[in-house]
């Protein structure tokens, strides 16, 4: 930790080049030309309008949105490609394996207890024995504070306690990159806190993560690199103290000015 900013290193994770999503032909351009690296331990931080890009971009990285041009280059792989460099077949399911992805809203089974969620895939996917995979949801319940709510059903969680659950459901998965598609936004404020503290612990713990957050605070404190998105575009790009006390390009300035 350095300043209160995870350090990163400087391995290229996921390498994304001239990456376009038009809707409508090509009337509505959602991400249009967007460029950039995510290396491993970054901890970045994806701020700007809504409707400025930022969530396609997010989802575009384990293609639950279809690029319409560009490439993604995931450990190595263009994930964008039909096939690989030796012409098999690409199983993007294998890839979106070593992505975890947190949503707005918590996707939890209804019908199934916290530990059900938990051990769901782990099981089914990674084929960990039910013991195992249990031994691994009880640890990561334990880190969350939810270690006592193991049996307990979705709806008799507090929506703060749901989202702290979807996070550690990701890790469950050992992934290479987690990925936060404004993972607060649909909490109550007092809510708010518990799930940026188990994000931030996270980073402290050197995990990979891209978060699209409207929590500014979580942005300055504990992301080590700052996109800011408007328009599909990426205007600018830098550490913390660049982008919010050296803002550069007018579009910026104006968008800290309406929401510091």
């Amino acid at each position: 930790m350095k300043g209160g900013c995870v350090v990163a290193t400087y391995d290229k994770l996921i390498q994304v080049k001239n990456l376009k999503k038009y809707y409508n032909g090509d009337k509505i351009k959602a991400l249009d030309g967007v460029s950039v690296d995510i290396n491993k331990g970054d901890v970045m931080v994806i701020i700007g309008p809504s409707g400025g890009g930022k969530s396609t971009f997010l989802r575009s990285l384990n293609l639950l949105e279809k690029p319409t041009e560009g490439s993604i280059i995931f450990e190595g792989v263009d994930i964008t490609k039909k096939k690989d460099e030796n012409g098999k077949k690409l199983d993007i399911d294998l890839h979106r394996q070593k992505m975890g992805m947190v949503f707005q809203h918590f996707n939890l089974f209804p019908h199934m207890t916290i530990l059900q969620n938990m051990t769901l895939a782990p099981m089914k996917v990674k084929g960990m024995s039910q013991q195992e995979a249990e031994a691994k949801a009880l640890e990561l319940l334990d880190r969350v504070g939810l270690k006592d709510r193991a049996d307990a059903y979705p709806i008799q969680l507090s929506g703060g306690q749901k989202q702290r659950v979807a996070i550690v459901r990701a890790l469950a998965m050992e992934p290479d990159v987690m990925l936060f598609d404004e993972p607060t936004s649909a909490l109550d404020p007092e809510m708010v806190g518990e799930v940026l503290d188990v994000m931030k612990e996270l980073a402290k713990d050197g995990m990979t993560m891209v978060v699209v957050t409207h929590e500014m605070g979580f942005a300055r404190e504990v992301g080590s690199r700052i996109l800011f998105m408007a328009d599909g575009q990426l205007v600018e790009e830098g550490s913390p103290d660049q982008i919010f006390n050296h803002p550069q390009s007018p579009r910026l300035q104006d968008f800290l000015s309406k929401v510091l």
